[in-house]
């Protein structure tokens, strides 16, 4: 069974990530590793022109991706690197229009077992405690050998 606390530091997770996903900052970082506790990660993605949609908003994928990132960085750290954790559902509700600044995504894990892990994701714009974007989603953990 995995530990509720993390057993990754946020350097760590980062280190991990910029190893193993080296794309997710082409053009760029934007996206950051704020903190990591019990069962829960925030991430934050930067506000820049290359993840805005016509008329000037963050788009949809922009935040899916941001959510879909905040639930691997909560498993992660609390697993440790295993790169083959993958998503198997996400579901998302747009609230309501975020703000032009970055944005915040608080994960926490519902659930952590050996196999199967279940989290949510709350989407703020930095600065705001308006909710977003709410996501949940499960990833497939991999058996460990």
């Amino acid at each position: 069974m995995a530990s509720h606390h993390p057993i990754m530091t946020k350097e760590e997770l980062t280190a991990f990530l910029d190893r193993e996903f080296p794309q997710m900052h082409a053009g760029g970082r934007s996206y950051f590793v704020d903190e990591i506790g019990p069962l829960s990660a925030r991430m934050r993605m930067e506000y820049h022109e290359r993840h805005l949609r016509p008329g000037g908003t963050i788009s949809g994928p922009a935040m899916m991706a941001l959510a879909d990132l905040a639930l691997y960085a909560a498993i992660l750290a609390h697993i440790g690197p295993v790169a083959l954790a993958v998503t198997t559902s996400l579901n998302f509700n747009f609230l309501r229009k975020p703000e032009p600044h970055a944005l915040i995504a608080d994960c926490r894990l519902l659930k952590l077992g050996k196999r199967l892990a279940v989290g949510d994701v709350s989407i703020m714009s930095e600065g705001s405690p308006d909710v977003v974007c709410h996501a949940t989603g499960t990833y497939s953990i991999p058996e460990r050998r």
